[in-house]
């Protein structure tokens, strides 16, 4: 008896001692851009799901300053970067040099200092990468063509990204969000200043995404570790004509005309491409997720635009 006694209290001196698991150290992400539509959803939504967030924004951290992105990276040591920062005017983009010292330069900048601090580097892009000329949904391995200097930067941010090995590209379309001026605005302030009649292009082609559905879906990627292109936007092809009418219907406003017009008659600076619908397989495949169609983020924008204190 003494015996197995002694053994008893072997084996639970044994167990004590034993080392205990530490907890898992929380992952440390840089939000670059942080005061723009997508991280002023991104950035909550990672801490809220535990990650260590750094917002920064153009204030804090200009991207197109290769020399405070690298004392930024080294100071904080992220596991992963996610480049919000972008220039996207695009018509301004045609002659304002910004464009390419933020779209492109930035990016090299921060694929080199994440290279140095062994970080991934998420970069968001653009279906202007892409012509227009294909007559269904761009996939990920589509030849690129953009047609404006905003699509060539978005691209030149592309080709600096996934230079960097297990670096990751998402690219996006038409982004609407609470904390941005977006096309959603431009349809709704006309109205409320009094207009009743609107003349849209209605011969461009795309798929209008919440920032709020992106943001998710960036923190799914994130988090199944992919890396390479992948597409992200909502369900539901239309042009932006279609959209100022879902935009008005849904809002109530049936007493406004939507008229249609072309690119051609609008003569803008920058041309965009007729078609760009992302095929957004690759997401769904990964994450084994849904994506919604955009009306149901659409009517939640508009709900909370309705009751800002909601």
């Amino acid at each position: 008896m003494a015996d197995a006694a002694g053994s008893s209290l072997d084996t639970h001196a044994a167990v004590m001692a034993a080392p205990r698991p530490l907890p898992r150290a929380r992952r440390r992400v840089l939000v670059t851009g942080a005061s723009g539509m997508l991280a002023s959803d991104l950035a909550p939504l990672l801490a809220a799901a535990g990650w260590e967030v750094f917002a920064r924004p153009k204030s804090d951290l200009d991207i197109a300053d290769a020399a405070a992105v690298s004392r930024v990276l080294r100071e904080l040591r992220p596991d992963v970067v996610v480049n919000c920062a972008a220039f996207t005017k695009v018509d301004a983009c045609e002659t304002d040099p910004r464009a390419f010292e933020v779209n492109g330069a930035g990016v090299a900048n921060l694929a080199d200092a994440c290279g140095h601090v062994a970080a991934q580097l998420v970069q968001l892009s653009t279906d202007f990468v892409f012509d227009g000329r294909k007559a269904s949904p761009y996939v990920e391995d589509d030849p690129v063509h953009p047609l404006s200097a905003y699509g060539r930067s978005k691209r030149a941010g592309e080709e600096a990204a996934l230079r960097l090995p297990g670096s990751l590209v998402v690219r996006a379309s038409w982004l609407f969000g609470r904390s941005g001026w977006n096309f959603i605005e431009a349809i709704l302030k006309q109205v409320e200043g009094g207009k009743s009649r609107l003349s849209v292009v209605a011969d461009q082609v795309g798929k209008p995404t919440a920032t709020t559905d992106l943001a998710e879906a960036l923190l799914a990627l994130m988090e199944t570790g992919a890396t390479g292109v992948y597409h992200f936007a909502n369900r539901g092809e239309v042009s932006w004509n279609d959209f100022a009418r879902e935009i008005l219907w849904l809002a109530g406003r049936f007493d406004v005309a939507v008229d249609p017009t072309t690119s051609e008659e609008l003569a803008r600076p920058a041309r965009r491409p007729a078609y760009s619908v992302l095929d957004t397989g690759k997401f769904e495949r990964l994450t084994g997720r849904r994506i919604r169609h955009f009306r149901d983020p659409l009517a939640e924008y508009l709900a909370r635009r309705a009751r800002p204190e909601a």
